[in-house]
């Protein structure tokens, strides 16, 4: 059993992190306070190569291994939480899907600019009515013929009826005999939605079918009937912009469906599973980040004459969260092991180290509150800011109960 890193690994993690404390903690706590997006800091890191790492290089990515991306978001999200979940939503949930099922055409069009940085992704799956039960959305797409050379001409429904299937007001087709698709539904939560060029968007083409009747849609926020609706006002992470997405009549090109119709369930899916790696990294990324303020204020603040670093319950306070960041990183990278060597035996190992870690980072950011005392309740203070950042970690990519589902699933099989 070898649990050291390559010295490729570790020049990885110690570039981001130093890139990290120069670039970025010094702007973090305003851009929190501004909700603003950190653009000029994400072109950069792109520049290290961050924004597409696992992307081989003939689509212009590095071509790294999982453990490598999860070293990257740790880093990152030491620091800057926010970021490092819009990079994971653009390095895995949109690039993973297109590298694994797109076409040549679409991944020369989209994956090239997406690895190197020069344009974000953005995934789309959550409704107002479904969000962990994703087989329960609502949004809708019709195979649609149109009038005209261009996207955004007049569209008419090719002639030919689905039995039954009924749509807005009128029938679904059996096939998709067009050469477009009309999508109509409401999706939010989409993180890097304000920023996002490129949307992976699921809907329904067989409403009758369930969770099989999914199927996934590259979308450009330039066609026809795609808007951005209502900013959501977030507890934590608020420089990474969570957006409502509109589909009123959104054409989009037969080309750029995504797989075959009905797989997008399985595309979601699959999308999720190695997401939940990234999570897990961000999540004790953002634990050590919260560790490491505390060992500082533990030195340098003084109570009855000493530090308080000298009092045993600030140490075990400490010991805790020291055990549990290093508890929850040998299972993500286990999981980042097996996803790269023996993705067969991935099995439940991913949904393990996204339900420790998610929840491990929560109590480790309220021990650090704790250590600050009152000055961890102040905005002044980095800890304040990762209290509020950690709490919808147990909650995006499928939350705590879902992860119990899925590893019970397993044991008792």
């Amino acid at each position: 059993m070898d649990f050291s890193l390559s010295d490729h690994q570790k020049l990885i993690r110690d570039t981001v992190r130093q890139f990290m404390e120069a670039e970025v903690q010094p702007t973090v706590k305003q851009r929190d306070r501004e909700e603003r997006f950190p653009a000029e800091e994400i072109k950069k890191l792109a520049e290290l190569g961050c924004c597409g790492m696992l992307v081989p290089e003939e689509w212009g990515g590095p071509g790294l291994d999982t453990l490598s991306y999860a070293l990257m978001l740790e880093e990152v999200a030491a620091v800057d939480t926010g970021m490092a979940t819009s990079l994971g939503v653009t390095n895995s949930a949109v690039q993973v899907p297109l590298m694994k099922f797109g076409t040549d055409e679409q991944k020369k069009k989209y994956l090239r600019r997406l690895a190197t940085g020069e344009i974000l992704g953005s995934f789309c799956l959550t409704e107002p009515a479904a969000g962990s039960d994703a087989a329960g959305i609502q949004s809708r797409a019709v195979a649609v013929s149109r009038v005209g050379s261009s996207l955004g001409t007049r569209t008419e429904q090719a002639p030919t009826l689905a039995p039954g299937a009924g749509a807005w007001g009128g029938a679904a087709l059996a096939s998709p005999s067009g050469d477009a698709y009309r999508l109509n539904g409401t999706k939010i939560w989409v993180s890097n939605g304000q920023v996002a060029e490129l949307f992976l968007v699921f809907a329904k083409t067989d409403p009758d079918a369930g969770g099989k009747g999914i199927t996934a849609f590259l979308v450009e926020p330039t066609f026809p009937g795609f808007k951005i609706g209502r900013h959501e006002e977030k507890m934590g992470q608020r420089s990474s912009p969570a957006v409502e997405v509109l589909l009123n009549d959104c054409e989009v090109p037969r080309e750029n469906r995504l797989g075959e119709e009905g797989q997008g369930l399985k595309i979601a899916l699959s999308a999720l599973d190695g997401g939940r790696i990234g999570i897990a990294a961000v999540a004790v990324g953002l634990a050590q980040g919260a560790l490491n303020h505390s060992i500082r204020y533990a030195k340098q603040r003084r109570a009855f004459g000493k530090a308080i670093g000298e009092f045993q319950a600030i140490q075990w306070m400490l010991a805790d969260m020291q055990t549990e960041i290093e508890a929850a990183r040998g299972l993500v990278y286990y999981a980042a092991w097996l996803k790269d060597t023996h993705p067969g035996k991935l099995g439940a190992a991913s949904s393990k180290a996204k339900l420790y870690a998610s929840e491990m980072v929560n109590r480790v950011v309220a021990k650090a509150v704790q250590i600050h005392g009152s000055s961890g309740y102040s905005r002044e203070t980095d800890v304040e800011r990762m209290y509020r950042d950690a709490r919808v970690i147990t909650i995006y990519e499928g939350t705590s109960e879902i992860q119990r589902m899925i590893i019970a699933r397993e044991v008792l099989k």
